[in-house]
């Protein structure tokens, strides 16, 4: 359903482009529209709000580079699309059916990129970072809920609709299970502000070319790895 979603939508963008058959271009546009949403280039966004997304961004891409689970970076942006100010696209060439630990915790590390990079690059922070804050929560509390990652509350299902089960594991595991989870964030959090620590030159560079160029490729984004 979703690749004939997506076929759909590039058969439109190819019919816009006028094209006789439908290209990669139309491809990799349609999914961007499934995944991310429709560009808006007609909104008019302040200089300020143009940095913040930039870093952000760049956080995003810097973080995931050195992350070892995490796809390549297909396509870093700030032109806005859907409900988004800008987005980092990921490659992906194989279907997961099993996602470990290590894969999960980088996932979170790669989230918190964003909201890393506002704080060490312009020493703020704002609300664009809500959805990525919302998506890692989520993990790190399935992590300990449902998938028994934690070693503290140990491999048993704490997904339930009935909040008088949870007594069965003791009157504090509530409390036990907020720490874990709040402990992945923390971790998580930590190691992204290790990695920007140690490569601000990096994010400070694809920054200000996403400033200049607004989107930036997978292969401009390893050049500037290249020259390390």
């Amino acid at each position: 359903a979703e690749l004939a979603n997506v076929l759909n939508e590039a058969a439109i963008v190819a019919t816009i482009n006028k094209h006789k058959a439908i290209t990669r271009e139309d491809l990799d546009e349609a999914v961007k529209k499934v995944t991310v949403g429709i560009q808006k280039t007609s909104r008019v966004i302040s200089d300020k709000d143009k940095k913040l997304t930039a870093y952000h961004e760049a956080g995003h891409a810097v973080v995931s580079k050195f992350l070892s689970s995490v796809e390549d970076v297909k396509e870093i942006s700030i032109i806005p699309r859907g409900f988004a100010g800008g987005y980092t696209l990921y490659k992906t060439d194989e279907d997961k059916f099993y996602i470990s630990k290590t894969q999960m915790e980088e996932k979170l590390v790669a989230l918190l990129g964003g909201r890393v990079a506002d704080k060490l690059a312009i020493n703020d922070i704002s609300t664009g970072a809500s959805n990525d804050i919302e998506v890692a929560t989520k993990i790190a509390k399935d992590m300990v809920t449902v998938y028994g990652m934690s070693d503290v509350v140990g491999p048993i299902s704490l997904k339930t609709d009935n909040p008088y089960e949870l007594q069965l594991f003791g009157e504090n595991i509530e409390d036990t299970v907020g720490k874990e989870i709040k402990k992945l964030i923390d971790t998580a959090y930590k190691r992204a502000e290790l990695i920007l620590s140690e490569n601000m030159d990096l994010l400070h560079e694809i920054a200000q070319a996403l400033l200049i160029k607004e989107t930036i490729t997978s292969e401009e984004f390893e050049e500037f790895f290249n020259r390390i």
